[in-house]
């Protein structure tokens, strides 16, 4: 497949359109593919909706020699699993295909390891995935055909950096959009599965091979990269044509597999979040589910990563069904793929994606058991999900704060700084709402149109650096019509393609200009408190005594429009911090707010300063109790649901027709930022108050893990239950 040629211009201008997202529909279909199948992307077939709990059996190529088909099929009848993915073909085929220079198994002799699985499958009832990965191949294929081969910058071929007798194919060229489509198509003809999940489909990092740099060429005019800089017009030219690319391949075999099976679907292993390199609203529209393949922990990850995975995927996929992927073994650099880790940190890690609106998915490398320390605790949480079933079916979240995420900040401002620049500060908020208890979703930055921010009352930015000058309409609207809005740093300093402006796009919300001048890295700086000139302020609850607290680390300097009713944090310059002697501060009080309160329609509140992206990196409890009292402030009414009690707990609450659901998972836990878990610690009594809609009756509440009915208070509008104690986790269902 070739791309039409383009001029230089006409690709640059249109970047500038399709960042934004608001014409994607009008961007060239040069650089975006053939138009999607006809079948409705809205809309779920039965086998993606119906399914619940999904399993998924990753072979090694040496399990064709001793499979054995009845332990798994009865392994999914005892878990309850009603969905499975098998490992079909790419790297390796597990039956005996036709397509040339597609390889079977070396073991698999006239066994076809596929056909028994679907067969088996498909007599328990369950939806069938078929598993391919085409990242890899083999000497006939380099031989045969060059030119699908990835190639260095400096012009070498590409020998797989873990399987040394394989080489790495281009996920861009005809290895994909020619022979991998042959191998789907064959595999659609043979077993008829409901669709194909796809593993490194999308390239192994940079290719240099012949197709990529004349197709390149042809559609932008630019020769390949040299340089990671997204302000770079060819790099900038690269990031949208390799994404257009991607999508071009996703099509073409969505094209010819429902020809075969008109509801089939790719279902694509794809990252979430802003750092994700290919466009989520793009392949959420292609997709009637797709799967967070973030299989465990490792290093200092938060426990309620997976909840963070679910609301990004929840974000662009609507009520389309999001299913969690978790592994059972470790999931370090060190690719301890045959490992087992502690049932505790797989139960925590599902717990949370659960909680959090995913269907969970346990994913086994290798079909042979070298440790089955796993079986029972992921058959466990299987059937307890079964059980309370009915409680899961069509809810939908009740949550009214959305923290933005922005994938054109981080590809165009971040770039290869982008866990710094733009994940660290949403991974600050992620950790400061969870503490609070606070429910939240996450919105893409490409929907904040009425109709999708309908919900919302509070949205917040964490330093969304990027955006449109039609996004920054819609966030106005957002707050003319009363929503509130928490901004911090450099949100809207940047254009939807990374450039940056002489001011904020958003001035005018957040009541400042931008000065032009900015502190990059403070040392020993501080924030009084002016508890004098403001007492009482909300932003000061549970800081009462303190007269001052840690400042952050990056600061803009801005000047105000207005004089500002509200200033209760204001500057402590820095001062040295060596020789100790020298150590006191050089200036007194001064009036540079670092926190701008407005009311024009809504609430606005803004921080000139990286509190968020501090308080990942520090954990300081000062900076917590200012971002969750400031997230008080801006939504000024009583919350629909609060939650009292100890322990570290990441709250979310749901209704479909059964009942209003709240899930508390215990994160209580001395590994809760280094893993795995080893063991959970109970905590004590938790107070959950719930102020229901005027047309919500209530009959009865009931715990799911404890199995039993609780009393209730009522109070007006407000419901009241204590739970006792908390192991892992437990759902108060308000029947309704």
């Amino acid at each position: 497949m070739r791309i039409t040629a383009m001029s230089r211009r006409d690709f640059l201008q249109s970047t500038a359109a399709t960042a934004t997202g608001v014409v994607l529909a009008n961007a060239a279909p040069a650089i975006w593919g053939q138009a999607l199948p006809a079948s409705d992307p809205a809309a779920s077939p039965n086998w993606a909706t119906r399914a619940m709990r999904w399993a998924q059996l990753t072979l090694v190529e040496d399990d064709a020699a001793h499979f054995d088909t009845n332990f798994w099929l009865d392994y999914f009848k005892r878990t309850k699993s009603d969905a499975v993915c098998i490992s079909g073909g790419g790297c390796v085929a597990y039956y005996p295909t036709a397509v040339p220079y597609h390889h079977r198994s070396a073991w698999l002799g006239d066994r076809d390891i596929v056909g028994e699985l679907v067969t088996g499958c498909r007599k328990l009832g369950m939806s069938v995935l078929i598993r391919t990965d085409p990242h890899g191949t083999y000497d006939d294929v380099k031989a045969a055909h060059p030119d699908w081969i990835a190639v260095e910058a400096s012009g070498k071929p590409r020998r797989h950096w873990s399987s040394p007798e394989m080489w790495v194919t281009c996920g861009l060229g005809p290895y994909n959009f020619e022979f991998m489509t042959a191998v789907h198509r064959e595999i659609m003809t043979r077993y008829r599965p409901d669709g194909i999940f796809l593993n490194r489909w999308d390239g192994s990092g940079e290719c240099y091979c012949q197709h990529c740099r004349s197709d390149f060429k042809t559609a932008t005019g630019f020769e390949l990269p040299t340089t990671a800089d997204p302000q770079d017009p060819a790099r900038h030219a690269h990031m949208i044509w390799s994404r257009g690319r991607l999508i071009s391949v996703l099509d073409t075999w969505n094209t010819e597999i429902r020809r075969i099976n008109p509801e089939a679907s790719m279902i694509p292993n794809n990252g979430s979040g802003a750092r994700n390199p290919l466009d989520t609203l793009e392949t959420s529209a292609r997709a009637p589910l797709l799967v967070a393949d973030r299989q465990a922990r490792h290093g200092l990850a938060a426990p309620w990563l997976m909840g963070k995975t679910a609301k990004e995927y929840r974000a662009t996929m609507g009520d389309k069904p999001v299913v969690g992927l978790f592994g059972v073994g470790l999931e370090e650099p060190y690719r301890w793929k045959d490992s087992v880790t502690s049932p505790v940190e797989i139960r925590i890690w599902a717990l949370d994606a659960l909680a959090n609106g995913m269907r969970p998915w346990f994913s086994k490398f290798s079909a042979t058991l070298h440790d089955e320390r796993w079986l029972r605790g992921v058959e466990d949480l299987y059937v307890w999900t079964d059980k309370h079933q009915r409680y899961f079916d069509g809810r939908r979240s009740m949550a009214d704060i959305g923290m933005v995420y922005s994938q054109q900040t981080a590809w165009y401002y971040g770039g290869s700084h982008a866990d710094s620049k733009v994940e660290d500060y949403a991974l600050g908020w992620n950790q400061a709402l969870v503490e609070s208890r606070i429910p939240f979703d996450m919105v893409h930055d490409r929907l904040l149109d009425a109709a999708s921010m309908a919900r919302f009352r509070t949205l917040i930015l964490p330093n969304i650096a990027a955006l449109s000058d039609a996004q920054c309409d819609q966030l106005r609207a957002f707050v003319a019509r009363g929503g509130n809005l928490i901004a911090t740093h450099e949100t809207s300093l940047y254009d939807e393609t990374g450039k940056r402006r002489s001011n904020f796009a958003l001035a005018d919300l957040f009541g400042v200009d931008w000065s032009g001048k900015s502190e990059d890295r403070m040392l020993n700086s501080y924030i009084d408190l002016d508890h004098k000139g403001f007492p009482k302020h909300i932003v000061f609850t549970g800081l009462e005594d303190a007269p001052r607290i840690i400042n952050g680390v990056s600061r803009l300097e801005v000047k105000p429009r207005e004089k500002f009713a509200e200033t209760p944090l204001t500057l402590m310059p820095s001062y040295p911090d060596l020789p100790m002697e020298k150590v006191y501060p050089r200036v007194g009080k001064t009036d540079v707010s670092c926190l701008y309160l407005r009311q024009p329609k809504g609430r606005v509140a803004y921080f000139p300063f990286d509190i968020d992206r501090t308080f990942w990196e520090v954990l300081n409890e000062d900076h917590l109790k200012v971002m969750r009292n400031t997230v008080r402030w801006a939504d000024a009414t009583e919350p629909m649901l609060a939650v009292d009690g100890p322990g570290m707990l990441d709250v979310t609450m749901w209704r479909n027709k059964a009942a209003i659901t709240v899930h508390l998972v215990n994160l209580t836990n001395p590994m809760a930022m280094k893993g795995p878990y080893r063991d959970f610690f109970p905590v004590g009594a938790q107070t959950v108050k719930l102020r229901l809609p005027a047309d919500v009756r209530v009959k009865q509440a009931r715990l799911l893990v404890a199995e039993k009915a609780i009393p209730m208070e009522r109070s007006g509008s407000m419901l009241s239950v204590t739970i006792p104690s908390i192991l892992d986790h437990e759902v108060l269902a308000f029947e309704l």
